[in-house]
């Protein structure tokens, strides 16, 4: 069973991760001009098309965990990806962590501790 955790929380890292890629990719790209001038060209580029390829993997990633973990949990440890976006965003976009951002983020750990504490059996 401890293998199988493995894989899963490795699972759901590389989705997070791709998560968080895309989000990224996706805000540069939204500030860059698209391959046409109407919409939906003229959101499309390369970033934005990158940040879609990177969700993309991101679901496929999740597919597999939720195979393997109830919704419930699975959904509930996804949370983290909001918390990482954020820091993201500020290391790499410059994007400022106000006062009630760190708050929200202390909750959302808090929220996370909860979960990875409790007794589950939502492992298949």
């Amino acid at each position: 069973m401890s293998g199988n955790i493995l894989v899963i929380g490795a699972t759901i890292a590389a989705s997070i991760s791709c998560t968080v890629v895309a989000n990224l990719l996706l805000k540069i790209g939204a500030d860059e001009r698209g391959v046409g001038t109407v919409w939906p060209l003229s959101m499309l580029n390369m970033h934005t098309f990158l940040g879609a390829v990177a969700f993309f993997m991101a679901m496929l990633l999740y597919l597999v965990v939720l195979k393997q973990t109830a919704l419930n949990l699975a959904q509930s440890i996804f949370a983290l990806q909001f918390v990482l976006v954020i820091f993201a965003a500020h290391l790499i976009l410059g994007e400022p962590i106000g006062m009630y951002r760190w708050l929200g983020i202390a909750l959302i750990a808090a929220g996370l501790l909860v979960i990875a504490i409790s007794p589950s059996s939502a492992l298949r």
